[in-house]
C-alpha cells in the first residue's frame, strides 16, 4: 500500500511540474497562436538565473526575482524579434523560437559551464515532508518530517518495517503548481485583464478600437508565459538537477502535454500533465516484462518466445516512449485533445 501511495505522489508531483511548464506554453498559444519552441529553454534559464540569485540573496528572493528576469527577457524577445515575423505566419514563428532555444543553450553553457550545478533548496525544504511507515503488524502510519530511527526497525526480526519518505521539495512543487492553476483560471475568467487578453486574440480590431494596445498585450502575454517557465525552472532545478540538458529532457514532453490536453486548453493541459506523470512513474515503478508476467500467471512459454527481445522489454525500459504513444492514440481517436475545442 505504501508503494502505491508514494508512487502516486511521485507521479502527481512530476505531472504538476509538467503542468507548470505547459501552462505557460498553453497561455502563449491560446492567446497568440504561437507554439514557442524555446519554452523549455526559458525553463532552463529560470533554473540558472535562480541559482545565481540564490547564491547572492537566498532561495526565496530568487523564487520571485528569477521568473521576473526570465519574463522580461521573453518580453524583449517578443518585441524585437517575434513581432517582426508574426505577420509571415506560423513557420517563421516556429523557426525563430527554435533558433532562440539553441542560442539560450549555448549562452548558458558559456556563462555557467557544461557541468551540473548544485542548486540546493532552502533548509526548510531539505529532507522529507512526511514519512509513510508500513509496519508488518501495526499497519500504516504517517509521521511528519523524518521518522525516528526506532520507528523504522522492529524488535522482532521477522516483522517487516518499510519507511518511505516523501521529499518536501516535491510537496512544495505540488503546492505551487496548484496555486498557479487557480491563479491563472481566476486571472483569465474573473478579471478585466483576462477578458481583454482573450478578446485581443479573436477580435484585435475591436480591442484596439476600445483603446487597448494589442501588440503590448501580446508582448506581456509572451513575457508572462516565459515567467511561468522560469518559475518552474527555479523549483525544478532545486528539486532535480540544474544542467544544460534539462531543457531537452522536458522539451518534447511538454508539447505532448499541450497537444494531448487540447491546444489552448489550460484545464486540458492540467489533466494531460497529471495523466502522463502518473503513467510514466508507475511504468518505472512496476519493472515487469511480458515474460515475468507470464511466469507469475503460470503460463508456459516456448524457448523461441523466451528469446524474443520484444517481450523481454520491461515497463521501465518503454516508459520514455509512453507519452508519445499516448499522443499518437489521441491524434487518431480525438485530434482536438482531451479537453480541446480546436482540431489543430
Amino acid at each position: 500500500m505504501e508503494f502505491f501511495l508514494i508512487s502516486m505522489l511521485n507521479g502527481l508531483s512530476y505531472g504538476l511540474l509538467l503542468f507548470m511548464l505547459s501552462s505557460g506554453l498553453t497561455l502563449i498559444f491560446s492567446m497568440m497562436g504561437v507554439l514557442n519552441f524555446a519554452h523549455a529553454s526559458f525553463y532552463m534559464l529560470g533554473a540558472y538565473v535562480g541559482y545565481s540569485i540564490a547564491g547572492l540573496v537566498g532561495f526565496w528572493p530568487a523564487l520571485v526575482v528569477a521568473p521576473l528576469v526570465v519574463g522580461a527577457l521573453g518580453s524583449v524577445f517578443e518585441r524585437l524579434a517575434l513581432r517582426r515575423v508574426h505577420k509571415f505566419g506560423h513557420v517563421p514563428e516556429l523557426l525563430i523560437t527554435f533558433g532562440l532555444s539553441y542560442i539560450i543553450v549555448e549562452l548558458v553553457q558559456l556563462i555557467w559551464g557544461r557541468t551540473a550545478l548544485e542548486f540546493k533548496p532552502p533548509e526548510v525544504l531539505q529532507g522529507p515532508m512526511f514519512t509513510l511507515i508500513h509496519h508488518g503488524v501495526e499497519g500504516l502510519k504517517l509521521v511528519g518530517g523524518a521518522a525516528p530511527e526506532g520507528m523504522c526497525s522492529a524488535a522482532d526480526a521477522a516483522v517487516r518495517v518499510v519507511c518511505s519518505p516523501f521529499p518536501a521539495t516535491r510537496g512544495f512543487m505540488m503546492l505551487v503548481a496548484l496555486l498557479m492553476l487557480v491563479a491563472l483560471w481566476l486571472l483569465l475568467t474573473r478579471t478585466r485583464i483576462g477578458l481583454v487578453i482573450q478578446a485581443a486574440l479573436t477580435h484585435p480590431e475591436t480591442v484596439e478600437a476600445l483603446g487597448h494596445n494589442v501588440p503590448r498585450i501580446f508582448m506581456l502575454v509572451f513575457g508572462a508565459g516565459a515567467a511561468l517557465a522560469g518559475l518552474a525552472g527555479v523549483i525544478g532545478g532545486s528539486t532535480f538537477v540544474t544542467e544544460p540538458a534539462m531543457a531537452a529532457t522536458v522539451g518534447s514532453v511538454i508539447f505532448v502535454v499541450v497537444v494531448v490536453g487540447g491546444l489552448g486548453s489550460l484545464s486540458g493541459a492540467f489533466l494531460a500533465s497529471v495523466l502522463i506523470g502518473v503513467i510514466q512513474t508507475f511504468a518505472v515503478a512496476f519493472d515487469y516484462s511480458l515474460i515475468s508476467l507470464a511466469q507469475q500467471m503460470g503460463w508456459q512459454l516456448s524457448e523461441a518466445a523466451k528469446n524474443n527481445s520484444v517481450i523481454k522489454l520491461t515497463l521501465s525500459q518503454v516508459a520514455p516512449i509512453l507519452p508519445y504513444l499516448f499522443l499518437v492514440l489521441i491524434l487518431i481517436f480525438r485530434p482536438k485533445g482531451l479537453l480541446g475545442t480546436r482540431e489543430g
